[in-house]
């Protein structure tokens, strides 16, 4: 595989904006913010939790398009308008990375569409060595 890979979905945005769905640069894996929209179809849930759903089918197609999964995920950034639908992403975000813990940045600002209630870009990391396990820590931080 090249050094640099950069994929593209299809996206009318991606075009416009001239940016790459994901970008593999080494071993590090980068998705763009990426909202709960079928691609395919245009239709978008009404609700958070719908588009959040969606958003992670999304990041899951994208990251399989380069031989990854959200278990190679080790950094989320979450993006919510409203702060009213932050618990039902909440949720949703748990309930995907459950075991998989990584790195996460929520916060609450505007989108590029109103009708976006969530997005999300993550970032992961092509393992070397995918059956060795996690070194996992617990610390004090009071």
């Amino acid at each position: 595989m090249s050094e640099i890979v950069k994929v593209k979905s299809g996206s009318k945005y991606e075009t416009l904006n001239s940016y790459s769905r994901v970008v593999v640069a080494g071993d590090m894996i980068f998705v763009s913010n990426t909202a709960g929209r079928n691609y395919k179809t245009r239709a978008i849930a009404p609700d958070a939790k719908g588009q959040a759903e969606q958003a992670f089918r999304n990041i899951e197609g994208a990251l399989a398009a380069v031989g990854a999964s959200l278990r190679d995920v080790v950094a989320v950034k979450v993006f919510v308008p409203d702060i009213a639908d932050m618990d039902a992403v909440n949720e949703v975000v748990g309930a995907r990375f459950r075991g998989i813990d990584p790195a996460n940045t929520t916060t609450c600002t505007p989108l590029g569409q109103p009708e976006l209630k969530v997005e999300f870009e993550v970032t992961a990391y092509r393992r070397r060595n995918p059956d060795e396990a996690e070194q996992r820590i617990d610390v004090d931080l009071s």
